[in-house]
């Protein structure tokens, strides 16, 4: 009896061994869109308007945004409200875009709070600058490292 029960308990286990076995041999094959990758693509050069030639300078030399690629890289932004009140959030986001237009402005929400950020500074130092000039226009203002857009 004992020998019956021990020869069943093996072929169950070689069973499921080998079932297991085959599911690592088949493998995954995953296959990614080409449309995608070409979307993020059109998406990041030409997020702003690629009609009207637009000059932005990055120390001392312009870059035409037509011909230009926008990139991640690591830099800083310079973060001018945190709250919960989302019309507030926006409504200082108009108030430094009427200011300084030329200056892109991010709105994130991280559950309660809504958080404006500005500009995309390559440095510490140029961020640190800016926070400097705008602190007496807004309550808090901190520099926080993050991905930022840059042309190339």
């Amino acid at each position: 009896m004992l020998n019956k029960k021990g020869l069943i308990l093996f072929a169950a286990i070689s069973l499921i061994s080998l079932q297991l076995q085959a599911q690592d041999n088949r493998g995954l094959e995953i296959q990614k869109d080409s449309l995608i990758t070409l979307l993020q693509n059109f998406r990041a050069a030409h997020e702003i308007n690629p009609t009207t030639p637009r000059l932005i300078s990055l120390g001392s030399k312009p870059v035409d945004k037509t011909k230009a690629t926008r990139v991640k890289r690591k830099g800083f932004r310079v973060q001018i409200y945190s709250g919960s009140n989302r019309s507030e959030a926006y409504a200082i986001q108009a108030r430094f875009k009427n200011q300084y237009s030329d200056m892109d402005t991010y709105i994130t929400y991280a559950e309660p709070n809504y958080r404006v950020k500005v500009g995309d500074f390559r440095s510490r130092a140029q961020a640190t600058q800016f926070m400097n000039s705008i602190r007496s226009q807004y309550k808090s203002v901190f520099v926080f490292q993050e991905d930022i857009w840059v042309w190339e």
